[in-house]
């Protein structure tokens, strides 16, 4: 199966961390078009809730929704427990969950340094955790880490989230690698700046800190990406969507950067 099926994520069970807005619902949304059975997990359950049933409703599929903290493991073990339950072993896993929380050095202390690796790493791992054995049996497993171009450079003021980003893609390579001989691949897409509430909040700060008009924020934005422009969620959900196919069996172990070439 493959790019010329109409569903090719027919039969498969879908979980996305961080699904109710953003890139997890842009991609949730991808892999319920493409046939996909869909567990929306966050921590707000009204939001959970309503997207659930749109996403349903839009794309014929089962969706359902799961609350939960990422970074609590009991609260994760039951999370999965539950999705398994109601749609069956989850044989996709997006972790996509994440905060990006920017301080400088000097004001960045314990807290939180460990609320950014808890949520944006360790998140990731508990997740793992949960599906990675179940996947093996099931003959067929597909993990996507949503990291960022933070992964793979260094940023001023993002001490805490370059390390948990570089962390999330060192794990992603050494679980590829790991599970090189399984059913199961691992990859990592890197969003640059995208069009999501996390940036409009961030250009919301820069505007009441600065004085700075909102096109001159958003000009400093862009100024990253060589196509001048933030990224769509939808680009960074068809680029998960085509790491998900079962045609996509040798692509594991791979940073795939949607950024307008912000890296080269």
């Amino acid at each position: 199966m493959g790019l010329g099926d109409d569903k090719p994520l027919n039969g498969y069970h879908a979980a996305v961390t961080g699904g109710t807005r953003g890139i997890g619902l842009a991609i949730a949304g991808t892999l319920a078009k493409l046939g996909a059975d869909v567990t929306l997990m966050g921590r707000n359950r009204e939001a959970l809730a309503a997207r659930a049933a749109e996403l349903a409703e839009a794309h014929g599929t089962r969706v359902a929704a799961e609350a939960v903290d990422v970074g609590d493991a009991e609260a994760v073990k039951a999370a999965f427990a539950s999705a398994t339950a109601r749609l069956g072993p989850v044989t996709i896993l997006i972790n996509n969950a994440g905060i990006a929380k920017a301080a400088p050095f000097g004001k960045t202390d314990l807290a939180f340094w460990q609320n950014v690796m808890n949520v944006d790493l360790t998140g990731a791992f508990l997740c793992a955790k949960e599906v990675v054995k179940g996947m093996t049996t099931a003959g067929f497993g597909r993990i996507v880490n949503v990291a960022s171009t933070a992964g793979l450079t260094g940023m001023a003021y993002c001490t805490a989230y370059c390390a948990a980003k570089h962390g999330l893609i060192g794990m992603t390579r050494a679980l590829a690698r790991e599970l090189a001989k399984t059913p199961v691949t691992v990859n990592a897409v890197c969003p640059g700046y995208t069009d999501t509430d996390i940036v409009r909040d961030t250009l919301d700060n820069i505007t009441s800190k600065t004085g700075r008009s909102r096109e001159q924020a958003l000009a400093d934005i862009v100024v990253h990406n060589p196509q001048g422009r933030l990224v769509d969620p939808k680009e960074v959900a068809d680029a998960v969507g085509w790491l998900c196919l079962p045609s996509s069996a040798a692509i594991t172990g791979q940073s795939l950067v949607v950024a307008g070439g912000e890296l080269m």
